[in-house]
């Protein structure tokens, strides 16, 4: 069983097959897929697609949308994150966090309006008493002060690409990392370190589809001038992930695929009783 912690099945790229695309999935292996949101407009569709599917869902702004978000935004958050209380299908406060790496976040006011987005999400999953599953960008050092202050838990810090140092913090603090498509270019020397140097109950995997496309349907710039198309990522992509990430650290695809999974039930526990589709 795999378990895709990080799947965007409500993007727009899945619209005209996105039934086909879970199924697919499920025909791979993986049987949950944990679907982020990133923007309250889109919190309606991905509680239904996990009802749909069988999967689990997470509630919340993420950083790139913070400038076209209201402050009322965080309120209805609020407020959804009661309705949805006893739904055993919610299972973090995410995707929240804050992204440094585009110019249009990285202005001063821009820089405080995302802190003031990600800080109060915080709070709010500390209300509610959920995970954060956690946007880090060019952030890593900042959003560790933001987690230190509002004494969240658990999670999982989405495709984590920052320093030894900083994965351990997060490893102490009770965090699992996210580890995907990037891990599976020969090129990510320091990611591929990463993912063997940390402890095993440290790592989750996940896909981040339809972005973050592994190796094998990447299209260079030079293939995407000749009018080939980006190659779309989809949650069947993760076993072929895995089996990336068992021959980087040496260990049977079968013991993986169990820790893997024990790993994303601990960061998430309502994970674990997550029920299964809706006939």
């Amino acid at each position: 069983m795999w378990i895709d912690t990080h799947c965007h099945l409500d993007a727009a790229e899945f619209d005209a097959d996105r039934d086909a695309v879970r199924e697919s999935a499920r025909q791979a292996g993986v049987t949950r897929c944990v679907i982020p949101s990133v923007h309250a407009t889109h919190w309606p569709q991905v509680v239904q697609l996990a009802e749909r599917h069988g999967d689990a869902y997470a509630l919340g702004i993420h950083p790139l949308y913070v400038p076209q978000a209201h402050e009322a935004d965080l309120l209805a958050l609020d407020h959804a994150l009661a309705e949805c209380r006893d739904d055993p299908r919610l299972v973090a406060v995410g995707e929240i966090g804050l992204d440094f790496f585009v110019p249009e976040l990285c202005t001063p006011e821009m820089r405080e309006r995302q802190w003031f987005f990600y800080t109060t999400q915080l709070k709010l999953a500390q209300k509610h008493g959920l995970p954060v599953i956690l946007h880090v960008r060019r952030s890593a050092d900042l959003l560790l002060k933001g987690l230190r202050q509002s004494r969240i838990t658990s999670g999982i810090a989405h495709a984590f690409n920052g320093s030894s140092q900083q994965a351990h913090a997060l490893v102490h603090m009770g965090f699992a990392l996210g580890f995907g498509g990037t891990l599976t270019y020969e090129r990510s020397l320091q990611l591929r370190r990463l993912a063997c140097e940390l402890p095993l109950s440290a790592l989750v995997l996940e896909t981040d589809a339809p972005d973050i496309p592994p190796q094998w349907l990447y299209q260079t710039a030079e293939q995407r001038a000749k009018g080939l198309p980006q190659g779309r990522n989809s949650p069947a992509e993760l076993p072929r992930m895995a089996k990336v990430l068992a021959d980087l650290r040496g260990l049977p695809l079968t013991e993986l695929a169990l820790a893997i999974t024990a790993n994303a039930c601990r960061v998430l526990p309502k994970l674990a009783k997550c029920p299964g589709r809706v006939t």
